[in-house]
């Protein structure tokens, strides 16, 4: 089976072709930091205009690259949540509309869902069950996976996700969005040690994480420090990027460690934006060696949203002939866990 997928969740319009035997054959991406970065943020109506203009060009582009005509296509999936309500509008209209044109089945895609198994395109993919650390934008969740669709969820994130908190953090440093990769280049710089930022959440029981403190944190450490600009020289803010992230890798690592032991099991996945994290990969790989443990996660172009993690999800779902009605549905909020089996 041979499905175009379409990720147009956010601020990133991402289109792929997956073959059930051959496996991924083209994909693409078209990022939109260029046209929020003059606003510290994703503006929703400029997002989903800019989608408007790039999707169906790189669908015709990515048939091209796989060699494949509309009438090789025996599937479309989109994501229909969660998101921003106008960008999910765009893919699901227009993967609803081809398949009505093509007569081919639609399936609307779990954006988590689509992150949770980007691993699996990778050449040594995860075996269930595992455990699932899903750290993408607002979304920081701990989830027991025992099969596609099979989720249970052990802890997720009360008020600031990790993503926001970076993205936050970015904004206070004066860095440029998106701030994520930001903090953790200019952590590169800092010297460890220097400010010991609170591991929020680790001293209780449970898995549910909280971010919004270390954020005030990162706030009055820089006011304590700010010279006439209202910022700290360059090496302390090095040093406050430096502490920020490591507060935030460790205790991303404590609960994924907690995790693993309250179910269990020897394989954690992580997935997302933030899982392209150098040192949150290179501190998970150490610190689950102790106990045994293997980590996966996707290749770096994977970790952030795009098509072939949708055009995947939907493949699986397809194969098991779930389709979507011809009605458009899409969903800002969509529980992980309340999804069918396969």
């Amino acid at each position: 089976m041979r499905i175009l997928g379409l990720e147009t969740s956010c601020d990133e319009t991402g289109v792929a072709v997956y073959d059930s035997e051959r496996g991924l054959l083209a994909h693409t991406l078209y990022s939109q930091i260029a046209l929020h970065a003059e606003y510290g943020g994703v503006v929703p109506e400029l997002a989903s205009r800019d989608h408007v203009r790039k999707t169906l060009p790189l669908i015709n582009e990515v048939l091209a690259k796989s060699g494949s005509a509309a009438a090789d296509i025996d599937g479309i999936a989109y994501t229909s949540g969660p998101g921003l309500i106008g960008a999910l509008m765009v893919g699901a209209s227009l993967g609803r509309s081809l398949a009505y044109a093509w007569n081919v089945p639609a399936i609307g895609v779990h954006h988590m869902e689509g992150h949770l198994l980007a691993p699996m395109l990778e050449n040594n993919p995860p075996a269930f069950p595992f455990v699932a650390l899903l750290v993408s934008g607002g979304h920081t969740q701990l989830v027991k996976v025992d099969a596609i669709g099979v989720y249970e969820l052990l802890g997720e994130s009360v008020d600031d996700a990790a993503g926001e908190a970076f993205d936050k953090a970015a904004k206070m440093l004066d860095l440029d969005y998106p701030g994520g990769p930001q903090v953790a280049k200019l952590a590169e710089s800092g010297v460890e040690g220097r400010f010991i930022f609170p591991r929020p959440m680790v001293d209780r029981p449970g898995l549910d994480f909280s971010f919004s403190g270390l954020k005030t944190f990162t706030l009055t450490t820089i006011a304590k420090h700010k010279l006439e600009n209202g910022l700290p020289d360059d090496q302390t803010c090095a040093d406050i990027a430096c502490a920020f992230q490591t507060a935030v890798v460790e205790t991303l690592v404590i609960k994924c460690k907690r995790a693993l032991e309250q179910t269990g099991l020897k394989t954690l996945v992580i997935a997302g934006g933030v899982s392209a994290n150098k040192k949150l990969r290179a501190d998970l790989e150490i610190a689950l060696a102790k106990t045994n443990a293997k980590v996966f996660y996707a290749r770096h172009e994977f970790c952030t949203d795009n098509g072939a993690m949708i055009a995947y999800a939907g493949c699986q779902r397809l194969l098991d002939n779930q389709h979507e009605s011809l009605a458009v549905n899409v969903k800002a909020r969509w529980p992980l866990d309340s999804l069918s089996p396969l």
